[in-house]
């Protein structure tokens, strides 16, 4: 990094062009996934109108999955080849993982209390959500509060790894224990999503990654420019510090 901005270099600088194309195309697709989702989908006979919150609660949790791998990916790859751009990218991953897995933890009881009469209950799928959500705060203040950025790097990146640990106990708690919430995705013995519902989640899912997909970039795109910023005042520190040494050896 040092280097390309001595060379008057900025890597991801000029990549604005793929970020407007896709919020161009993700915005298209929110418009018709909410037509979907409020027009298109039948209603569920049992639970109403509410169940729509459906298509928003679970492809967010996938998506918080997906997000907490990547900052589990990235730390092993940070741990091992000390480069910055596997640090910002589990810092970019983290953030965006934790604004879904609030959107998850937010969107359950919003969901549960018109059908079950109970905003939240201590069943394990649950309550290891809540605790992933907590790694995954602990991890952004780990990053925050660091005096030493590197190593603030180094126990975030492992804390990363060892939340990620929590994501298929969730999965198999899901398998394991039955809890309030309804198995949509049954296929043996009936049941199941609706055909009409399963294109809407397809599509509401789709939609949800293109969202990550996009707050990722740009997330990343900022802890970039942040980086290169430290870089210049560090080398703005140096030829400063260098200066008089010159100006003594002139004289």
């Amino acid at each position: 990094m040092l280097k390309s901005l001595e060379n008057g270099t900025t890597p991801f600088r000029n990549r604005g062009w793929f970020s407007r194309f896709l919020l161009g195309f993700l915005a298209g697709a929110m418009i018709l996934n909410l037509w979907l989702i409020f027009f298109y989908a039948p209603t569920e006979r049992q639970m109403g109108e509410v169940q729509r919150i459906f298509y928003f609660h679970v492809p967010a949790a996938l998506l918080s999955f997906l997000a907490f791998g990547l900052v589990c990916a990235a730390g092993i790859l940070y741990l091992i080849t000390r480069k910055r751009k596997w640090d910002l990218l589990g810092h970019s991953a983290a953030e965006v993982g934790v604004l879904f897995c609030t959107l998850v933890l937010l969107s359950g009881p919003i969901w549960a209390k018109p059908i079950w009469n109970v905003w939240w209950t201590w069943e394990v799928r649950l309550t290891t959500t809540l605790i992933l959500w907590m790694i995954f705060m602990a991890y952004l203040m780990v990053r925050s509060y660091a005096e030493n950025p590197d190593q603030g790097a180094r126990f975030a990146a492992v804390l990363g790894i060892i939340g990620f640990l929590d994501v298929p106990i969730i999965i198999m708690s899901v398998r394991l224990f039955r809890g309030l919430h309804p198995r949509v995705f049954k296929v043996q013995g009936g049941g199941g999503l609706d055909p009409a519902m399963g294109r809407t989640f397809m599509v509401s899912l789709a939609t949800f990654f293109l969202l990550f997909l996009y707050l990722l970039l740009e997330r990343y795109r900022l802890g970039c420019s942040d980086w290169e910023t430290e870089c210049l005042m560090e080398m703005t520190e140096r030829q400063t510090v260098a200066r008089p040494g010159i100006l003594e050896e002139s004289k």
